[in-house]
């Protein structure tokens, strides 16, 4: 995650103060010195830190936090809630338009993924909003764009409007709301040109479309990865365009992660959307709460319910629930579990979601291998039918003959198949168990 270093920081700092029965002013400014240390090395912008320091300190200070039974946890509380307000306090949805198309720009600087993003962002308005998107390719100054645009189109099974390179964008984005009009397009997404620093030329091009447009969004796409610099191009759009939100690229990248904790600040403009991967459903709502619930290593229960939704079949849960009950779950079934769990995302990112992992010893650098998820699979599909419904019937010919067939080796396929042993007892016992006790049962992970 982008935040990595400044989230070990502050769970750090935050440890020491966690369990303290009394918190006296001393402890809130040392560790507040720490805090801004740590907001500074993640590139956050020292005014933003400045003020966010002040505002912490203030309130941690109060009567409220230093004479109530659990300080400790109280500043910690404080420390939260003003991360989250930081970032916009509570999560801002897309504009809709009260007659349709709601028309949104996507602005930007080139190389920040803006093409990509409109790609990502009519998926997302497909998948989760059940709405009918068109893209525009209005960037004619690089023909690649348009090329790419409609590559996108054509992997999401989506309609994309182009006039070429020979035409002027303010008449492409006049002509493709006509169009969307015409159609029944809920959304209209334009693409327009990047540059490599901003210009006059640009802006002017960009005024001229915003005024044939009318858009009801005009999104800045803007590469996480940039730092500081992210910041300023955010400041010099918004002056000149007046953007309604932010959408952040590269969010899972190795950067530091202060230009999403500054952009909001300095432009008082929303980060809406982020993108979190390459992949075309990797864009999701910003929910500043929940990312400030990240940082501090709380966790993310509400992101992961939302993304266990989507990927999971609701029929086919209630079926492996059933054969949990009734002791028939196979390694065929344990196969389709992991290609469901598999579609939620990267496992370490997934298990980063779930709260108090960062307090088990070791595993905050964890690195889930793929491939040996791979490897299991393999594994499976190279079993008969009658192999993977009784498991018990593989004798050493077998495991030589299903090593053999994976490209693994018999000590694997052993290991599998003790590990399956053992899920299916747990399963058992946990299905058997009075309801009240279920409810303090503690997987190995958590």
């Amino acid at each position: 995650m982008a935040f990595e270093g400044l989230s070990e920081h502050l769970q750090r700092v935050m440890s020491k103060i966690r369990g303290k029965g009394k918190v006296t002013e001393a402890d809130v400014k040392e560790m507040m010195r720490e805090v801004r240390l740590a907001l500074l090395e993640a590139d956050v912008n020292f005014k933003v830190v400045k003020d966010f320091v002040k505002r912490v300190s203030e309130r941690a200070v109060g009567q409220e936090v230093l004479k109530s039974l659990t300080p400790g946890q109280q500043v910690i509380k404080v420390v939260k809630e003003e991360l989250t307000e930081l970032m916009g306090g509570e999560q801002s949805k897309i504009a809709v338009a009260s007659r349709p198309p709601t028309v949104i720009m996507m602005v930007g600087l080139q190389g920040a993924g803006k093409t990509t993003t409109t790609g990502k962002l009519a998926n997302l308005l497909r998948k989760r909003y059940n709405r009918k998107p068109l893209l525009v390719a209005a960037d004619i100054y690089r023909p690649a764009a348009i090329k790419q645009l409609e590559t996108l189109g054509k992997q999401l099974n989506m309609p994309v409007f182009s006039l070429g390179d020979q035409v002027s964008p303010v008449e492409i984005a006049k002509q493709a709301i006509e169009k969307a009009k015409e159609e029944h397009h809920d959304y209209v997404l334009i693409d327009t040109a990047g540059r490599l620093h901003i210009d006059e030329a640009l802006m002017d091009e960009l005024k001229q479309m915003k005024e044939v447009a009318k858009p009801d969004e005009i999104f800045l796409v803007v590469d996480a990865m940039t730092g500081q610099d992210a910041v300023n191009v955010a400041q010099s759009f918004h002056e000149q365009l007046g953007i309604t939100g932010v959408i952040l690229t590269k969010l899972d990248g190795d950067t530091r992660g202060g230009a999403a904790l500054s952009i909001r600040a300095v432009t008082n403009t929303p980060i809406k959307f982020v993108g979190m991967g390459e992949k075309l459903d990797a864009l999701e709502p910003f929910h500043p709460e929940r990312m400030a619930s990240r940082i501090l290593g709380m966790g993310d229960v509400l992101t992961l319910i939302e993304k266990a939704q989507a990927a999971v079949d609701e029929e086919k849960a209630k079926e492996l629930e059933q054969k949990i009950r009734t002791a028939t779950f196979t390694l065929d079934d344990f196969l389709e579990q992991l290609g469901q769990v598999r579609k939620l995302g990267p496992l370490d990112e997934i298990l980063k979601m779930l709260p108090g992992f960062n307090k088990i010893k070791g595993l905050n650098n964890l690195q889930i291998d793929e491939k040996q998820i791979s490897r299991v699979e393999a594994i499976i599909r190279s079993m008969t039918k009658e192999e993977k419904m009784h498991p018990e019937i593989i004798n050493g010919s077998r495991k030589k003959r299903i090593a053999k067939g994976s490209g693994t080796s018999v000590q694997e396929v052993n290991r599998l198949l003790k590990q399956f042993d053992e899920m299916k007892k747990m399963m058992k016992m946990m299905t058997n168990m009075p309801k009240g006790k279920k409810r303090g049962l503690k997987f190995p992970f958590m």
